[in-house]
Order: C-alpha cells, then structure tokens, then sequence
C-alpha cells in the first residue's frame, strides 16, 4: 500500500477536491453572520484546510484500509507527510473533520457518484440522537427527530440511507426521520434517480 502510484492517486483527489472546496467556501462566507468576538474564531488557521482533511477522508476509503486509526497514525503520517506538511495528531484530525463534514457530503453528491450499472442495493443506518431513556426531555432535534426501529431496537434519532451499485460506489444518499419504513418505495425511488 505504500506505492508511490497510491501516493499520485491521493494527489489527483486533492486537486479536485480543493478545487471543489474553493468554490463552495465563497458562497458559504456571505452567508455566515460575523460578530467582533466570531471573527477571530472563525479565521483561526487549523493545521490541515478542509480541502485536505476531505482528501485523507477520501484517501483512507479507496486505499483498502481496514481501520482509519491505522491509516492515519501508520500511513498517512509516514508515507503523505511531504504532501501534507501540516498533519496533526489522531485526535485533532478527528475533532477538524467535523467542521468540513458538509463540504465533504456535497463533494460526494456532485462530484465523486458512482454511475448506475442497473444493480443496486439500499441500506440503512441509525443516527441516534440520544439514549432511549432521555427521550422525553432531550430537547436537540424536538420536532425533527423520531423514534424508530433498527435490527439494534429502538432508538431516538434519524436513519442514513445509502444506495450503492455492484462496485460499491455510492449512487446516492438520504437522511430521514427513524421512523420512516425502509422498503418505503416512494423514497427509494426518489433516491435512485
């Protein structure tokens, strides 16, 4: 895994990703509301830009990792520290990935779908929101968020819905509320297309 064609691949998602980030971080900065004591939060400069958090993210998927602590900490650390000069630890990584987790689901949905072979297959995950037993006073979500079922039993939250095709590319992506019923053919069909 330690290839340098691996290491060329890396840098051609970078490009592409960064240029995606460029676009979408202008839109997005005329939209945020700025106060005196925001700004300097804002702007702080973290170690890694998100155009390169996305890429390790993305890096760490098509590599055949089996586990992202061992990529970053064993891999990327070692072997991608001349391409990203500004690694942080595991932790930190972890922490800034967060902040850049829409520009990274935006970057899959426009650019990065894989195209439909005429098999696909959906499947589900559950977002939990909370512990079932603070449901009636948990007040993140209210009114957003449902109770339902998984093969795991109830819980409080959203489910994540994903339909790949037989390479396993993902074709598309839907959050819901948990109670919406998995084989609902209206919302499948909606994904799909």
């Amino acid at each position: 895994m330690t290839t340098p064609l691996f290491n060329d691949k890396v840098t051609a998602i970078f490009v592409s990703v960064d240029d995606f980030c460029l676009e979408f971080e202008q839109p997005i900065e005329q939209l945020l509301l700025s106060t005196p004591s925001d700004v300097k939060k804002r702007n702080r400069k973290a170690g890694l830009c998100d155009s390169e958090i996305i890429s390790l993210l993305i890096a760490f998927h098509s590599g055949g990792f089996r586990n992202f602590k061992f990529f970053y900490t064993q891999y990327a650390c070692v072997h991608l520290k001349n391409d990203f000069p500004g690694l942080v630890s595991y932790n930190r990584f972890i922490e800034l990935s967060h902040r850049c987790a829409v520009a990274f689901m935006l970057f899959v949905h426009y650019c990065a779908r894989g195209e439909c072979t005429g098999i696909s297959f959906i499947d589900s995950t559950p977002l939990r929101v909370c512990h079932n037993k603070r449901i009636k006073r948990n007040k993140t979500f209210k009114g957003i968020a449902a109770v339902g079922k998984s093969t795991m039993g109830w819980f409080y939250g959203f489910k994540l819905h994903l339909v790949i095709n037989d390479k396993g590319e993902i074709l598309s992506f839907y959050l819901s509320k948990a109670n919406m019923d998995d084989r609902n053919i209206k919302a499948i069909t909606t994904l799909t297309q």
